[in-house]
């Protein structure tokens, strides 16, 4: 009893201790968030002070998906040029540049620029930062807590950029959306400064790097990309990538649809302007209070039941709003949507990190984070030219068997993540790991 709880002293002591490294990690996460989020929110205000048209309005909100996109899909090369730490510490600088040029911007070209640079850096950041934090964290349990954590920062970001964009609604010209991207161009530089001059940071990584030359001595085969999804484990490995690739697909096209269009349903199920963005804030609420409930089960054994507990209402969710539709009025409307927000954390991005970072060698996670994000961020790229179609309110409540039908499939590949997850972690070891117990 009294060995129990000084273990779970101790694993409570190294999550305090490394939770600073994940809030700068986080941050990254919430500098992604807001600039989707703060562009989205900001976008009619830059095209009546710039006198954007409607097609530049498109280019700019399409360029900064596929910079994302690219951003994610290069994560791998750029840490392979420049090495993983130095690309975590300095990404945040090209985003604050990114964001300085926005808040300068008096034109489109100036302000398509700016968005490709602080697309591209959040991008990459993301899979690079989480890389760093699984790679530093002493062990499995409290990585899975401290990169569930920074989903967090995810949710902080999208609330903010929702409060400054509503708070500042009210400013006339474009000084209102100047501020809103001068608060992420803040927060990026600080984060820049403070990942790159940590003395606690640079001990974590100098730690990280004896711990994973610890785990790969004896093991001369080079790990990559390639030679670990086509090597001797690539049963494995591929049923790892194609039911994390399948799980998050599904769940980004549910959840860049909800996160671009929740107002535009609200407001054409009858609510005003104020009352669609004020309830926005309070279902964004539900969203942050949940991903916190989920991070403290992310390493324990509760995780796959949260699992199910979010698939479950998500799917409930969807096929409450395809029997309701937008008749039933916008109030009817949010309720749903606040219970899609409840299963959304347990059961979205939070668990496709942990996944990501457990599952895969070290040296290949910024690559293939990156590569699922880009792949992704594509796919939805792709999905919002049809998505104002298929929320159109004659149209809306057939959609929404079609996205129940999506969340039913993300939780299949969720089903058979966790098989593979059960088969390789306490079944058959790997060809790599018998032949090591053979020699």
């Amino acid at each position: 009893m009294n060995k129990k709880v000084n273990k779970n002293e101790e694993k409570s002591d190294l999550l305090k201790e490394y939770s600073p490294l994940a809030t700068a990690a986080g941050i990254g996460s919430m500098l992604g968030s807001g600039c989707i989020v703060g562009l989205s929110a900001t976008i009619p205000v830059w095209q009546k002070g710039l006198e954007l048209t409607a097609g530049q309005v498109g280019i700019i909100s399409g360029a900064l998906t596929f910079a994302i996109a690219f951003g994610s899909l290069f994560a791998g090369n750029i840490t392979k040029l420049f090495g993983l730490i130095k690309s975590f510490n300095w990404l945040n600088l090209f985003y604050a540049i990114g964001a300085g040029i926005c808040v300068l911007s008096n034109n489109f070209n100036f302000l398509l620029v700016g968005v490709i640079i602080m697309g591209f850096a959040s991008g990459a950041d993301l899979p690079i930062s989480l890389t760093v934090v699984s790679y530093d964290a002493p062990d499995e349990t409290t990585s899975a807590k401290l990169v569930s954590s920074t989903q967090i920062f995810w949710q902080i970001g999208v609330f903010i950029s929702y409060i400054c964009s509503f708070l500042l609604s009210g400013i006339s010209g474009v000084l209102g959306a100047r501020i809103v991207f001068g608060i992420l161009f803040s927060f990026a530089l600080v984060t820049w400064l403070w990942r790159s001059s940590s003395k606690k940071f640079k001990m974590f990584h100098e730690r990280g790097a004896k711990n994973q030359a610890a785990k790969k001595e004896g093991e001369n085969a080079e790990v990559s990309f390639k030679n670990v999804l086509f090597g001797s484990n690539k049963e494995r490995y591929l049923g790892f990538f194609f039911a994390i690739l399948i799980f998050y697909v599904c769940w980004n096209l549910l959840a860049n649809t909800w996160g671009q269009f929740q107002t535009y349903a609200l407001t054409n199920a009858g609510a005003t302007q104020t009352q669609a963005t004020g309830l926005g804030i309070i279902l964004n609420v539900v969203s942050l209070l949940t991903t916190i409930a989920f991070t403290s089960v992310a390493g324990g054994k509760y995780r796959n039941k949260a699992f199910f507990l979010g698939a479950f209402v998500q799917f409930a969710a969807m096929l409450g709003m395809a029997l309701i539709g937008g008749g039933a009025g916008f109030l009817a409307l949010a309720v749903t949507i606040g219970f899609y927000n409840f299963g959304n954390p347990l059961a979205g991005e939070a668990i496709y990190k942990v996944w990501t970072q457990e599952s895969f060698p070290a040296e290949t996670r910024a690559s293939l984070q990156g590569f699922i994000n880009g792949f992704s961020r594509m796919c939805c790229g792709l999905f919002a030219f049809v998505t104002p179609f298929l929320v159109e309110p004659g149209r809306i409540q057939y959609s929404m068997y079609g996205f129940a039908g999506i969340v039913f499939l993300a939780t299949l590949a969720g089903i058979m993540m966790m098989r593979l997850q059960n088969k390789y972690r306490h079944g058959k070891k790997t060809k790599a790991e018998q032949e090591k117990i053979v020699a």
